[in-house]
Formats: structure tokens, C-alpha cells, sequence
């Protein structure tokens, strides 16, 4: 498994049954309180046919940093909707940070945004916009 602190939060337990951002490498850094901290490294596998990072992979990996934010509270929430701006282009072998933070939560909803680094220079932004479902149960 590829994450980096043990933790019964219910983020950890759903990024432990999350089999693609496992298959990825990506790892879960930190994860409570309306926040998350992940790391992955881009593979050859990730890059396209100009030679930088997919942004589908980019886009990935910042959405498992919103999700393991907004899941931190306990109750199963999932995405509503999600964009992306691309700043900076990444290469195969950058490892890169993703560090989420809870904007605002109204009832059943919220706002995420998430940084996607490499090495303290932004590559992207992203903005996630939650769900919480009522009675659904997330993974044991």
C-alpha cells in the first residue's frame, strides 16, 4: 500500500480501498480537518505525446487530494464538479505535492481547492465543488 501514515480517519480508509490512485503510486501524505497532503511521481506511463504529463493524470491526482479532504470529516461525499487550470507543464520523474484545502461547507455541499507542486512551483489549480450522500456507507 502507498500510504505513508496509518490513521482511522475515514479518508485514509477510502484512499486504502482507492485502487487508482493506487495503481498510480500515489501516496496520502496527511489527511483531517478539511484538509489532505499527497505525493505521486510522474511516470513514463503518464506522458503524452509531447513529452509532459497527461493532464488527465494531473487532473487524477489533484482530484484524490480534494476527495481525501472533503472525505476527512467522516460522512461519504463525492465530487459535484471540478476544473482545472494547468500553469506549468510536468516532465517524467517530477514528483509532485498536492495540498488540499477546504474552502467553505453549507449543508450537504462544499468548496476544495487544491495546489498541485513540484518542488514549491505551482503546476496547477484546482477547484472541487462536494456532495455529501446520506446514508451511503464508504468502505470497511
Amino acid at each position: 500500500m502507498t500510504q505513508a501514515m496509518s490513521s482511522g480517519s475515514a479518508a485514509h480508509t477510502m484512499f486504502a480501498a482507492d485502487q487508482a490512485s493506487q495503481a498510480l503510486g500515489i501516496t496520502l501524505l496527511e489527511a483531517a480537518d478539511g484538509a489532505a497532503k499527497l505525493r505521486m511521481t510522474v511516470t513514463g506511463a503518464m506522458v503524452n505525446g509531447h513529452g509532459i504529463a497527461h493532464g488527465g493524470y494531473i487532473f487524477l491526482f489533484a482530484d484524490t487530494a480534494f476527495a481525501c479532504a472533503c472525505n476527512s470529516h467522516g460522512p461519504v461525499t463525492v465530487a459535484s464538479g471540478a476544473d482545472i487550470s494547468f500553469v506549468r507543464p510536468a516532465a517524467e520523474g517530477d514528483v509532485l505535492t498536492a495540498v488540499a484545502e477546504e474552502r467553505t461547507r453549507y449543508g450537504r455541499s462544499g468548496v476544495y481547492d487544491v495546489t498541485v507542486l513540484r518542488e514549491g512551483e505551482v503546476i496547477a489549480e484546482f477547484r472541487g465543488r462536494s456532495r455529501t450522500v446520506p446514508g451511503m456507507e464508504g468502505p470497511s
